[in-house]
């Protein structure tokens, strides 16, 4: 049960009571006749055989609120195309399968190129970017959900209080983040969120003093989390990274385009379970390391659109002051383990931060060689400015692959 405490410039919506599932399903089917709903769900094929996702299919297909859902599809060929539309064909609700490397859909994404504003790399971020995009062409939706494919302690609350605030008529929120404790198995999980975002964060704030940016970063209980809501106006000029930044990506869009009255965050589960990534501390391509160093690019990009101006001796001061903060974090973390008889590994905590340290100066070098890198994939109003059909063109493609491939 959290807390009700308001801490930060955004609200936050605490899971005061056990409200029972049904009643805020009921409230949520009423919403829906002012403000229908679309789930969003980006796919790697192999999650379509993995222990998450078939339970969550059997969740989602319990809710009655949900007008339509979109299911990116990532690395699978035809045959594996085919069984995820059976796959998902269990879903009562009206769905669609993307299948990002199917002819059709890669015919678009040509056409993106050919104009210089296709995503530049493939990952989640071009997924939900294409997702979104067909939420746009459908036109069937005014609340958009999304979560990830691989959560364990799944269950349909999650969603139910993601999508709340959002679909309520009475509310203003234009987007809602959510957030959980990442502990599972007796452990504290969530290194990241835990040892990399939050002491950067605050020891951006000692370097550079309380901007109003890094004031706003600081108020997100889990700015990493895969799960977030959003009223359909949002969608046209939201930017999607196409790297690991994709979360911080989306929060620092929401910074730009909205006022923090519009934006919320919710406590969405008990529970968070899903697959973990590897520290990969040798190899800065994958794993936590390569998401180490997008994250902290983004953070470094967004403070110089404010006229924060960085130099080496800057990023050496950064990993100083980080280094110290992160480590008092990690003590912090050890004595919460220990009041509530969970196990945290005091090497691997103190491992994973030495790897962050280096890592932020890895991307303070690269965004100092590399100034104008740009991995935001346009907007789909750029994209409809430069391409006026593209949206119909992709509503038509994800509806013939549906119906040659079923």
């Amino acid at each position: 049960m959290g807390d009700f405490y308001q801490n930060g410039v955004i609200t936050t919506l605490h899971n005061l009571v056990d409200r029972p599932i049904a009643a805020l399903e009921k409230d949520l089917e009423s919403f829906a006749k002012q403000r229908p709903m679309a789930l969003v769900l980006p796919s790697l094929f192999s999650e379509l055989e993995g222990p998450a996702l078939a339970a969550i299919i059997d969740e989602i297909a319990k809710v009655k609120y949900i007008d339509e859902i979109i299911i990116g599809l990532d690395q699978a060929d035809e045959a594996q195309y085919r069984y995820a539309l059976k796959f998902f064909s269990r879903l009562p609700q009206r769905h669609r399968v993307l299948w990002n490397d199917g002819p059709r859909l890669r015919a678009i994404d040509e056409r993106l190129q050919n104009r210089g504003i296709s995503p530049k790399e493939p990952g989640k971020g071009r997924n939900v970017w294409f997702c979104l995009g067909y939420v746009l062409s459908s036109g069937r939706a005014e609340a958009v959900a999304l979560h990830d494919c691989d959560i364990l302690t799944y269950d349909r609350r999650l969603l139910a209080n993601l999508f709340y605030p959002v679909a309520h008529p009475g509310f203003s929120y234009e987007f809602c983040k959510g957030y959980y404790a990442r502990v599972a198995d007796g452990k504290i999980n969530g290194r990241v969120s835990r040892l990399l975002v939050t002491p950067l964060i605050r020891s951006l704030k000692k370097v550079f003093g309380d901007l109003e940016y890094l004031e706003y970063l600081d108020s997100y209980r889990y700015p990493l989390s895969g799960e977030f809501s959003m009223r359909k106006d949002v969608l046209t000029d939201l930017r999607i990274p196409s790297d690991w930044g994709l979360e911080i990506g989306v929060l620092s869009e929401m910074y730009r385009n909205y006022s923090t009255n519009k934006i919320c965050q919710i406590d969405i589960a008990d529970t968070y379970d899903h697959k973990h990534q590897s520290l990969s501390a040798t190899d800065d391509s994958g794993g936590l390391s390569k998401m180490s160093i997008d994250i902290s690019k983004a953070i470094f990009r967004k403070l110089a659109t404010n006229g924060v101006v960085f130099t080496n001796e800057t990023f050496r001061s950064i990993k100083a002051t980080y280094f110290r903060v992160a480590l008092d974090f990690v003590e912090s973390y050890r004595n919460d383990a220990i009041v509530n008889g969970l196990d945290l590994d005091l090497h691997r905590e103190e491992q994973a931060v030495e790897l962050f340290a280096h890592n932020i100066v890895k991307a303070g070098s690269t965004f100092l060689e590399n100034p104008m890198e740009t991995p935001f994939i346009p907007s789909w109003n750029r994209v409809s400015s430069a391409e006026p059909s593209l949206l119909a063109d992709l509503l038509a493609a994800v509806e013939a692959d549906q119906e040659e491939y079923s």
